[in-house]
């Protein structure tokens, strides 16, 4: 939970993801617009200065009649425009109120910029048509900048009021967007335990309806994996209740024996009744850990080598129940698969052999391949089984009535695991002289 609670929301991250985009977006788009419009009303103003220009040149006839003089002032935003007329360039006619003594610009035509006493000036000069005024008409950049700024000051004002807006409909957006997901999790959280049942994609929208999809087969496997933990469970109480009562009544014989022969003969029967429950916990630890397994571990295997391997280490005891293993001459044949696994499938297949198998016969391993496929066969000469029950006995604890060998019923079970891992098949049948059974795993190479 704490974890969970560290991460952060969803809704948040998009919320946060989202503002900080359009924040970027607004603050460049007024950064562009504040100094688009600052320019723009920056050459409408110099259009202004060329246009009192023009207009002072238009007067130029009338300059011989004034002597040189100040021009009041008539408008509260008069101060803001400055001119001045200088005969020959070099004495000031006539000029405004608020026109400094000295040339407002050193430059005899076009833009510039002056500063004087401190205060920068933005002036257009130009000439009249006699070519003997010079004229400059000038604004306070200072004044121009406040000008210009309130105006584009004026035009962000929309976008200033929006973001606010934009961010309450991006939460509720967002919030609607969601919703979905919020259902989702809280049908999940109210569920029992044990409720795997589908989850319903009703209207869920496209991005949604993979993970309740991903989840329905979540809850499919849970549920697989659960029924068969309880049958697990289930029939090795049952199978482990057979021997661990065995074992008691031994001891309770041996606890009530008159003489030494029978009381010896109680514990004898005692300890193959624990070495009965032992090979029969070792195989269910062998059955729950290939459970879990998969192919994700798989390398190149000499299944020839890693028979003959097995074949050594189960040769003594075969040997004292009077059986022969053989392992049949051939190539080597190399599938790819988990070395462990396929010893523990082929140690299996033996041993159940050699439990069936009549003393004195001996159990045939062979390895053949053909058209791409590899076949590994174990072949007893023991009873066999009727052909009704072939198909049964690699079910879990299944053994076939009138078995007198010791076994848990788990061998075959194993062995059809691995091979599934192995995405081989498992064939029973009876040999080809009608005694014994033979089974075989054909692996595609």
């Amino acid at each position: 939970m704490l974890e969970m609670r560290g991460r952060g929301s969803l809704k948040q991250r998009l919320l946060v993801l989202a503002l900080a985009t359009v924040l970027l977006v607004w603050i460049a788009a007024a950064a562009f617009t504040y100094f688009d419009a600052r320019e723009e009303f920056g050459e409408i103003l110099d259009a202004h200065l060329a246009q009192s220009a023009a207009l002072i040149v238009v007067q130029a006839h009338d300059f011989d009649e004034v002597e040189a003089e100040h021009t009041p002032l008539l408008n509260r935003y008069a101060h803001r425009v400055a001119f001045q007329v200088w005969t020959g360039g070099r004495v000031l006619r006539l000029h405004s109120a608020n026109a400094p003594e000295e040339p407002l610009s050193d430059v005899r035509s076009g833009f510039s910029d002056k500063i004087i006493n401190g205060q920068r000036w933005r002036v257009f000069s130009t000439w009249d048509d006699s070519g003997e005024n010079l004229i400059h008409v000038a604004e306070l950049t200072k004044e121009r900048d406040e000008l210009s700024g309130a105006i584009a000051g004026n035009l962000l004002k929309p976008l200033l009021f929006s973001l606010p807006l934009l961010a309450i409909l991006l939460w509720l957006s967002v919030t609607r967007s969601l919703r979905p997901l919020v259902r989702l999790t809280s049908e999940v959280a109210q569920r029992e335990p044990d409720n795997l049942a589908p989850l319903e994609v009703g209207t869920a929208p496209r991005e949604v309806a993979p993970l309740i999809a991903r989840l329905n087969k979540l809850f499919i496997r849970i549920d697989a994996s659960m029924q068969k933990e309880r049958r697990f469970t289930a029939d090795a109480a049952h199978e482990l209740r057979t021997p661990v009562a065995g074992i008691k009544a031994q001891a309770q014989v041996a606890r009530t024996a008159s003489t030494d022969a029978e009381r010896i003969r109680a514990l004898d029967n005692a300890i193959l009744g624990c070495d009965r429950a032992a090979h029969l916990i070792d195989q269910l630890l062998t059955l729950a850990r290939i459970d879990t397994l998969g192919d994700e571990t798989t390398e190149p295997c000499q299944l020839r080598a890693i028979a003959a391997e097995v074949i050594a280490a189960i040769a003594p005891a075969a040997l004292n129940q009077n059986v022969r293993l053989e392992l049949t001459e051939g190539a080597e044949a190399t599938v790819r698969g988990n070395p462990l696994l396929l010893r523990i499938m082929l140690r299996n297949l033996i041993d159940n052999a050699v439990r069936h198998t009549t003393p004195g016969t001996s159990v045939l391993v062979k390895i053949t391949q053909e058209q791409g496929r590899i076949f590994l066969s174990v072949s007893d000469n023991g009873p066999g089984i009727p052909e009704a029950e072939l198909e049964k006995v690699a079910e879990r604890f299944y053994r076939p009535l009138g078995t007198s060998a010791s076994g848990s019923g788990l061998g075959l079970s194993i062995v059809k695991r691995i091979a599934e891992i192995h995405a081989s098949s498992l064939q029973l049948a009876q040999n080809e002289d009608g005694n014994g059974l033979r089974v075989t795993v054909t692996f595609t190479s």
